[in-house]
């Protein structure tokens, strides 16, 4: 699984002028499952997406198609964790390591 955190790079106004583009990104990769949650942090500096299903490179290949990084709004960080316990609604997350 992966946290995927957003931090904008240019002010809130030009944000906002790419987030239609940003939500419809969004919702391809919720539609294909990839995608568990996301949104905006407190205060409003970024976001937050978990992720998972997907290679380390194939996450990062999916932050560079972000529109936001395509108009040099954001920076991400991208932590890889294995999700050994989960709530039941994520229970199709969890993960059994390899020990």
């Amino acid at each position: 699984m992966f946290v995927m955190e957003l931090t904008y790079t240019a002010p809130v106004e030009a944000v906002e002028e790419e987030m239609d583009a940003h939500i419809a990104w969004l919702d391809g990769y919720y539609a294909s499952g990839v995608f568990l949650a996301s949104g905006r942090k407190v205060p409003r500096d970024g976001g937050v997406i978990l992720a998972h299903g997907v290679s380390r490179a194939e996450i990062e290949k999916i932050a560079t198609e972000d529109p936001f990084t395509v108009a040099g709004v954001c920076t991400y960080r991208i932590t890889e964790f294995i999700a050994t316990r989960t709530s039941s609604d994520l229970a199709a997350a969890r993960e059994n390591p390899v020990l």
